[in-house]
């Protein structure tokens, strides 16, 4: 028994004292190919990129279209309608209709287009 345990305590040791040794060393991350990329998923994502960078206009938007923005709900988005016209989009904070930290939170999605003549 003791044997078998001063065997296996230089063996312990012979492994330690060569180094690095490839048992021991991790596999290396399997990289994955480049995603093929569909020409039609692409063009989906530009449409989707571009509406995106659409901005709501507040005089004309629908109640729907209204609580899609972040911070508002129902009661906004009606208070909003009851109010328009609005010639500038920070009359939503002026005219006590939106707080001014929700105001803030969209005011890079929405605008105020006035009607044309």
């Amino acid at each position: 028994m003791a044997r078998l345990i001063a065997v296996l305590v230089a063996l312990a040791f012979a492994l330690v004292s060569l180094g690095p040794s490839p048992l021991l060393a991790q596999t290396p991350a399997k990289k994955d190919a480049p995603a093929k990329t569909d020409t039609k998923k692409a063009d989906d994502a530009k449409k989707a990129a571009s509406k995106k960078k659409e901005k709501l206009d507040l005089n004309s938007a629908s109640e729907a279209d209204l609580k899609m923005l972040p911070g508002v709900g129902d009661a906004y988005a009606k208070k909003i309608i009851e109010n328009r016209p609005y010639k500038r989009k920070d009359e939503l904070v002026g005219k006590n209709i939106l707080p001014k930290a929700t105001y803030e939170k969209i005011k890079d999605d929405i605008i105020a287009r006035q009607a044309k003549r």
